[in-house]
């Protein structure tokens, strides 16, 4: 019989399997001291290794969800109110994080009273009464060369010695106010931390995030980290669910530490305070009522409000109403992103709203944002017709805003991106055309049309739209809105009636619908 040999087993060796096995194995003689001390170690690894592969889990799920939040940009020009739109989502959503911030908004507001009336006592200075010549450059596509500006008021020049009174009036101003003149430069370098951006415009200053620990004396993580602890709060869609007591007990906190470090502020309050009754005299002199009247003279809009407001404002122990922020101007550098978890239609989801910088200089940084973004606002100040660059002072404003707009129309980054438009600023507007500002001057287009609000304001929007209507391959809705962004009241309803209409293009854009 022949037999056939038994092929070896696979299983009969006298060696590892594994190299790797043998390897972690421990030596034979290792010493019970040595053992103890090999499984604490290994059991260290072990546990660093399950807390990575918990943050790699945890960080999927955050991409995940975050997929599934909306992301609304704030676009414009400088100076068009989209951080004082941004105030008002803030107030709506988590006012909880506005009251926590309230007292870093005297610096601004300090500096928004400080600043025009430098620009005041100059322009007394440079421009002699008599002498209204102002140049423009027309709008909307007419010839490039300026022409004069007709003025509005007394053409005749004053007398050499009613001049010389009022040159001598300047002077003592100068004298009397040059405390508060010395302390605008210190509240910008406050606000703006040293920082200076080129190609911005004469005089301007911006503020990066996290400005509100700049502006109450304290360092930046720790003004950051308290500011911050009341925007992590959910406020579902109302105010009814808002922890008033926690809101106040931050701004107890932060009135605690201003009083403790900030010496800056209250050095400011009190020159407010001793130069009251001059800032006074010096806003209602009529020289400085004939230099706005004739154009030589062009201060911000919130000049008017607190200067106006004077008297409250410079009382001591002054705490900011939500009134005086919102007319708070100071220009963002950069990006800022707020986080806000609204609740619409009984379901709760995150938004990030970015409120950017929109100077020239600016808007290469919004180029990041695109392509991720679920909505815009574009805001445009229709009260900006007489109005120019700070970047460019041969650029109209309005002109500008169209330019801007489409732009963002055309971009293929945005072409499915919900769209909407605010024409701004419209109580600025009618206060200008009450008093009887031309918009022909400006928009040489405009033609003879009524210089009334209903006829501006339909040929703006007709402009926009058109601007829209050409830049639209994808049959985009564009939805538009008169706003005037200091006006809370009208603006909940507005901002919710966009709020659902940008869930509602959510749902869609996500097939939930």
């Amino acid at each position: 019989m022949i037999t056939t040999p038994r092929p070896p087993s696979v299983h009969s060796t006298t060696t590892d399997a594994d190299p790797f096995t043998a390897f972690l194995r421990p030596p034979t003689s290792e010493t019970e001291h040595e053992r103890v001390d090999r499984l604490r170690r290994e059991a260290d690894a072990k546990r660093i290794s399950d807390n990575i592969d918990e943050e790699i889990k945890a960080d999927r799920e955050r991409i995940r969800k975050s997929k599934q939040d909306i992301r609304l940009l704030l676009l414009g020009q400088a100076e068009s109110g989209k951080s004082t739109l941004q105030k008002q989502f803030q107030l709506l959503y988590s006012p909880g994080a506005l009251d926590a911030e309230r007292l870093s908004w005297r610096t601004v507001i300090y500096f928004n009273i400080a600043r025009p009336i430098r620009r005041i006592i100059e322009a007394l200075e440079t421009t002699p009464e008599g002498d209204d010549d102002d140049d423009f450059e027309p709008g909307f596509s007419v010839p490039a060369a300026p022409a004069g500006l007709p003025s509005t008021g007394d053409d005749a020049s004053l007398s050499p010695s009613t001049q010389s009174s009022i040159d001598k009036q300047v002077a003592l101003f100068r004298t009397r106010l040059s405390p508060l003149l010395a302390a605008e430069a210190q509240l910008a370098d406050r606000l703006s931390g040293g920082v200076n951006v080129s190609g911005s415009g004469k005089g301007s200053v911006f503020v990066r995030t996290g400005w509100q620990s700049r502006s109450l004396g304290l360092p930046f993580g720790k003004g950051r980290e308290r500011t911050a602890s009341a925007g992590r709060f959910s406020f579902n869609g109302g105010r009814g669910s808002i922890d008033n007591q926690r809101g106040n007990e931050l701004e107890l906190q932060l009135r605690e530490s201003d009083s403790e470090e900030d010496k800056l502020i209250h050095e400011v309050a009190s020159i407010l305070n001793s130069c009251e009754a001059d800032i006074r005299e010096l806003w209602e002199m009529p020289a400085v009522k004939r230099l706005r009247e004739r154009r030589r003279l062009k201060l911000e809009e919130w000049a008017d409000y607190f200067l106006d407001n004077l008297s409250r404002v410079s009382n001591a122990g002054y705490v900011p109403t939500t009134e005086d922020i919102l007319h708070a101007r100071i220009q963002t550098m950069g990006v800022a992103e707020h986080v806000f978890d609204m609740s619409v239609h009984g379901r709760t989801v995150r938004w990030h709203l970015f409120d950017v910088g929109g100077a020239r200089g600016q808007r290469h940084s919004w180029i990041p944002y695109f392509d991720d973004a679920n909505a815009i606002i574009f805001l445009a100040p229709v009260s900006a017709f007489d109005q120019y660059l700070d970047e460019d002072p041969r650029t109209n404003r309005v002109d500008d805003s169209l330019q801007l707009f489409k732009q963002i129309c055309s971009n293929q980054l945005l072409k499915r991106t919900h769209l909407v438009l605010f024409l701004n600023k419209t109580d600025v507007l009618k206060s200008k055309l009450a008093a009887g500002v031309k918009v022909n001057k400006f928009i040489t287009s405009y033609g003879d049309r009524a210089n009334e609000y209903d006829a501006v304001v339909a040929y703006f929007k007709a402009h926009f739209a058109q601007v829209h209507r050409r830049n639209n391959e994808s049959n985009r809705v564009l939805f538009s809105h008169l706003t005037s962004v200091v006006d809370t009241k009208a603006m909940q309803s507005i901002i919710t009636d966009v709020r659902d209409s940008i869930f509602r293009g959510y749902l869609k854009s996500a097939a939930l619908v």
